[in-house]
């Protein structure tokens, strides 16, 4: 098969970038469809690209001092009457059982949506003495939402991720934690997905139910729409009151803590593949990327190729690159298309003339250009070059996204900016109704609010004083 053909699986890239979205998943087996509506089988290849997303992230919360537990998937009901912005967010998304071993239950449980309520119940009976504190918690688990409408990684009624929840003895404290592990998530989108965020504070419109404010980070797409790769939320002492989780400070007194929530899920594999795929498929940065560099032997019949393409492989493997030998009965020409397709960053071709001149074929995904590399240093040379294009990769991203930010001063301007598939800064007043009028007009939302670059005079909407300065974009 060759390139023409297997480009031809997936539909074109600008016309019709939601059916390539869908097709590269499927075709390069990321993910199947689960036999429930809106659910979803993350195969191997589409997860071990979440086991190395996973691998990083822990690494880095484990930096900041957090823990990792586990809590339970089932909730009683009543658990979410206690905070009541909070139950009324979440309640048309609840997957509720009211039957369990042939018997009716005396009280729903419902299947998480998120686990605020639970570990709020479990942190009142742990916590007692301001010496219990800061309690810094993570899970990785997976969570249920009834979402209607559902495509894969991207909005799936169940789905995997990590829920930080934590407890702090004062306001000042957890609002360094939330911003603090905001920085940890923008770092690890930049410096190990190679997507550079947006992050701010979200608008009371679009905050987590149930917390006093949410910080968010708004990643661009190569559609120029929106994804929300992650939040972390100040959640005050709304979730501490409601279920009593107070400690003894030092001077004699019973007091609430301050808490704090922050996740992001399989949701940022989509954004990978949004954020740098292209016609042929997938682009995976080398820093998740299940595999790092394929070899492909030429005339794999010929004495010494196979050979010398495993000698290659340990030399890869024994650097810690991931590195793989394909040796299937296929042409090399199936097998470049279909490497292509699933967006290995680096591929190797070894044939008997190149091992006749010391040397091999290399192909960069990200760029597509072909070079030849000695074989003397080989492991080294291709070890220095995956930094380069996880490097690159966000360099050539940056430059797409900045080039797709633009700045209105009326609603019309927000319109257009948004129809040319750009982030829109403008000035906002803070009303809802200004808010609510972009949403009618351009069927944009506002993202993040960017305050420290500086609030222009009026707002964009209704050209009263403005108090925000806002990114308004289309968004999934």
């Amino acid at each position: 098969m060759d390139n023409k053909q297997f480009v031809k699986e997936i539909a074109d890239i600008n016309e019709n970038f939601a059916q390539w979205y869908t097709d590269v998943v499927i075709k390069t087996g990321l993910v199947d469809y689960g036999p429930v509506k809106g659910t979803m089988v993350i195969r191997p290849y589409g997860y071990a690209i979440w086991e190395n997303i996973q691998k990083d992230m822990d690494r880095r919360f484990k930096e900041t001092g957090a823990k990792n537990a586990y809590f339970p998937l089932l909730i009683p009901m009543s658990y979410f009457t206690k905070e009541a912005e909070h139950v009324e967010g979440f309640a048309p998304e609840i997957a509720v059982v009211t039957h369990a071993g042939g018997e009716k239950l005396e009280e729903p449980l419902a299947i998480r949506p998120t686990s605020e309520t639970i570990i709020g119940t479990m942190y009142s009976k742990w916590i007692h003495s301001y010496r219990d504190l800061p309690v810094i918690m993570n899970q990785w688990c997976n969570v249920m939402r009834w979402e209607k409408t559902t495509r894969p990684f991207l909005r799936t009624s169940e789905f995997l991720w990590q829920e930080g929840h934590t407890v702090h003895a004062s306001e000042e404290e957890a609002m360094e934690e939330t911003m603090k592990m905001l920085e940890v998530y923008r770092s690890f989108a930049e410096e190990t997905l190679a997507i550079p965020v947006f992050t701010g504070r979200k608008t009371e419109k679009e905050k987590f139910a149930g917390a006093v404010a949410t910080f968010g980070m708004e990643a661009m797409m190569l559609d120029g729409k929106s994804l929300q790769a992650g939040t972390s939320h100040y959640l005050g002492q709304n979730f501490s009151k409601a279920f009593d989780i107070k400690y003894l400070d030092k001077d004699s007194a019973l007091k609430y803590g301050y808490t704090t929530s922050w996740g992001t899920s399989t949701r940022m594999i989509g954004a990978v593949i949004m954020a740098h795929g292209d016609q042929r498929g997938l682009v995976l940065p080398p820093k998740i990327a299940p595999i790092q560099v394929i070899i492909i032997p030429v005339a794999a019949h010929k004495g010494g190729v196979l050979e010398k393409a495993k000698e290659l492989e340990d030399e890869l493997l024994k650097l810690g690159v991931r590195a793989e030998t394909d040796t299937r009965d296929m042409s090399p020409g199936w097998k470049f298309n279909e490497w292509e397709m699933k967006g290995v960053p680096v591929r190797i071709e070894i044939g008997p003339r190149d091992i006749e001149n010391n040397q091999a074929v290399i192909m960069r995904r990200d760029t597509l250009v072909k070079d030849t590399v000695s074989l003397d240093n080989f492991g080294k040379t291709i070890f220095e070059l995956l930094p380069v294009i996880q490097k690159e990769m966000l360099e050539k991203s940056r430059k797409l996204r900045d080039a797709r930010v633009v700045e209105a001063k009326s609603l019309d301007e927000i319109l257009k900016g948004v129809e040319g598939k750009n982030f829109v800064k403008a000035g906002w007043c803070g009303c809802r109704e200004c808010e609510d009028k972009v949403k009618e007009i351009a069927s944009a939302t506002a993202r993040v609010m960017c305050d420290e670059e500086g609030v222009p005079d009026k707002c964009a909407i209704c050209g009263k004083e403005a108090k925000h300065k806002v990114i308004f974009a289309r968004a999934y």
